[in-house]
């Protein structure tokens, strides 16, 4: 009988079934291997809850520090504000005026009969003429070609003379030409004409026609020039910044000011000024010096200024270097503008320093009520009250400068010991009674300059 496939009670089958010996191989677990995987689950969860506890807390903790940035960058923020605004205050002062308005209408004058002048004729028929080749055709044109080339100065030193149209012309273009070369060769022309002269002293060529003092002063009120009124408060002074739209200096202003120059260095040889005119044109140039406008100028406006001092005779300097500092006292505002007014002052001689001592104890006059000599002016300093809340720093530390250069350059001041040691007791009272946290405006200026002057006060005495 054939083995039957599908016979189930066949033993041979039930002992040689893969599945039986399957079910045979499958492992068993008893109750140590399930503790066993049971705690290996617990400790994964374990390790789960730490890792997610230490993640929370690295966040928790980054949260807090950048909270502590914040806070310190408030603060950092805060202090740095208060800082500039303290540095604001320090510098918001500016020395600057406007001293030109709206400029007047230029005055209009004809040169047709240039060509009826001796030097027209002699200068169309000189043979440099052939070599130059001038246009004839207008008397005009003639002399502005010789004027540029420089030899209108040859023809008149030749000729020894220079006549009173020729004069009138020169002076005109000086003054008004809107053509740069034209003015510049003008001024040149008087500049040098102006200072010819033989070895006794005397002209060495004759001049028909000088201008007078009123015709420029005039054309510097054409210019739009105006002088601050006396006793300006600061808070009606014009200030020019140069982001601000203001009125332009004039473009002729470096040539009047050369002219005004060479013609005060020529009082030895033709009649010019008076000492008064001098005095006030001493004035015009400090409050040009004023004009920030007039910064590029700045070396020739000091010339015009060393011209006009040496103008003076000895006896006549003595005077109106006290009437210049009176004036200029009276006219610059109490503010940063009159320390420029002093500092402008080159210090190169003894009349120079002497203006400037002079100018810096006038406004000290002018500051203090019923003060009029040196010993009232450093007794008000004395008696400031630096401690008080309301005691205004900014006056101080003007106080401050002005009587440095009252001090500095006054030889006179020398050995006044009293004064000396009064202005020692304020420069004490300046470096000790502002403490080095004081933070009122212009209260580390103050305190640091009066350290610095209160040194070398110091050292003199040595």
């Amino acid at each position: 009988m054939e083995d039957d496939p599908f016979d189930f009670e066949s033993d041979e089958l039930l002992a040689t079934s893969p599945v039986n010996a399957r079910k045979r191989k499958k492992k068993i677990f008893d109750i140590d291997d399930l503790l066993v995987d049971h705690y290996k689950q617990q400790n994964k969860k374990l390790e789960r809850e730490h890792k997610l506890a230490k993640t929370k807390k690295t966040c928790n903790s980054d949260d807090e520090e950048d909270g502590r940035v914040a806070k310190l960058s408030k603060y950092v923020n805060e202090c740095h504000e208060k800082i500039t605004q303290l540095g604001d205050e320090e510098d918001v002062s500016h020395w600057g005026l406007q001293v030109f308005r709206k400029q007047k209408p230029f005055p209009l004058f004809e040169f047709s009969e240039l060509s009826s002048c001796s030097l027209f004729r002699s200068g169309v028929n000189h043979e440099v003429n052939s070599l130059v080749e001038l246009s004839t055709e207008s008397g005009e044109t003639f002399f502005e070609g010789l004027l540029t080339n420089g030899w209108l100065l040859n023809l008149v030193t030749k000729l020894g003379e220079v006549e009173k149209l020729i004069a009138k012309w020169t002076f005109h273009l000086m003054l008004y030409s809107s053509k740069g070369a034209l003015a510049s060769a003008a001024v040149d022309f008087w500049c040098a004409i102006l200072l010819l002269k033989n070895e006794d002293g005397s002209p060495s060529i004759r001049i028909d026609w000088l201008p007078s003092y009123s015709e420029l002063k005039n054309t510097l009120e054409r210019y739009g020039f105006l002088l601050p009124s006396p006793n300006t408060d600061s808070s009606d002074t014009e200030m020019v910044s140069a982001d601000s739209e203001s009125i332009e200096a004039p473009q002729n202003i470096r040539e009047w000011t050369n002219y005004v120059a060479a013609y005060s260095q020529s009082r030895d040889i033709h009649c010019t000024f008076t000492a008064s005119e001098a005095e006030e044109l001493i004035v015009i140039i400090i409050c040009l010096l004023l004009d920030r406008q007039l910064l590029g100028l700045s070396i020739d406006l000091n010339e015009c200024m060393l011209a006009l001092v040496n103008f003076f005779t000895d006896d006549e300097w003595s005077v109106s270097c006290v009437n210049v500092a009176k004036t200029v006292a009276s006219r610059v505002p109490k503010d940063m503008n009159c320390l420029r007014a002093v500092d402008c002052i080159a210090a190169v001689h003894g009349r120079t320093k002497l203006l400037r001592s002079a100018i810096a104890f006038h406004i000290l006059v002018d500051c203090f009520d019923k003060v009029e000599d040196e010993e009232g002016v450093v007794r008000q300093l004395t008696v400031i009250n630096l401690k008080e809340k309301s005691c205004d720093l900014y006056k101080i530390y003007l106080y401050l400068v002005l009587t440095e250069n009252w001090f500095l350059y006054s030889p006179l001041l020398e050995d006044n010991e009293l004064l000396n040691e009064m202005w020692r007791l304020f420069l004490r009272n300046c470096s000790c009674q502002i403490n080095i946290t004081d933070s009122r405006s212009h209260a580390s200026k103050v305190r640091s300059k009066a350290s610095y002057l209160l040194q070398g006060a110091n050292g003199r005495l040595l």
